[in-house]
């Protein structure tokens, strides 16, 4: 299963709540050197912008996998730079309302869109 296969399999899983920093944390744990239960709790507290509002946690998670990944500031920069370019944001709410200014109520559609490409991008990140 690959690791967007896998982030769309804890997506739909409705019997338990994978917040967006879970969704992408969670496909990198083992090459993070976590198990499953340790990336759900590492990144319990960073859905819905850290739980204040903030960085979307699809962003938190990406710069945990990073980090644990051992890349350095420059894939870091990068990463933020890429998502700021595609989505003209980095935090939850403001995410949130440029996607309904285009027209889209479904946040969790939203949601699960920002958490797969931040997967397709740590995948072309940590490739190179």
């Amino acid at each position: 299963m690959t690791k967007l296969e896998f982030a769309k399999t804890l997506r739909e899983d409705t019997s338990r709540h994978w917040n967006c920093c879970q969704s992408v944390l969670a496909p990198f744990a083992e090459e993070c050197g976590l198990t499953l239960e340790q990336a759900y709790a590492l990144g319990a507290q960073f859905g819905g912008g850290m739980k204040i509002g903030s960085t979307c946690g699809a962003v938190t998670g990406g710069l945990m996998v990073l980090g644990l990944m051992n890349a350095g500031d420059d894939a870091a920069r990068t990463f933020l730079r890429q998502f700021r370019t595609a989505h003209a944001a980095l935090n939850c709410p403001e995410l949130l309302k440029l996607d309904r200014e285009r027209g889209n109520t479904d946040k969790k559609a939203h949601c699960d869109g920002l958490i797969y490409g931040v997967i397709e991008l740590l995948e072309t990140m940590t490739k190179e």
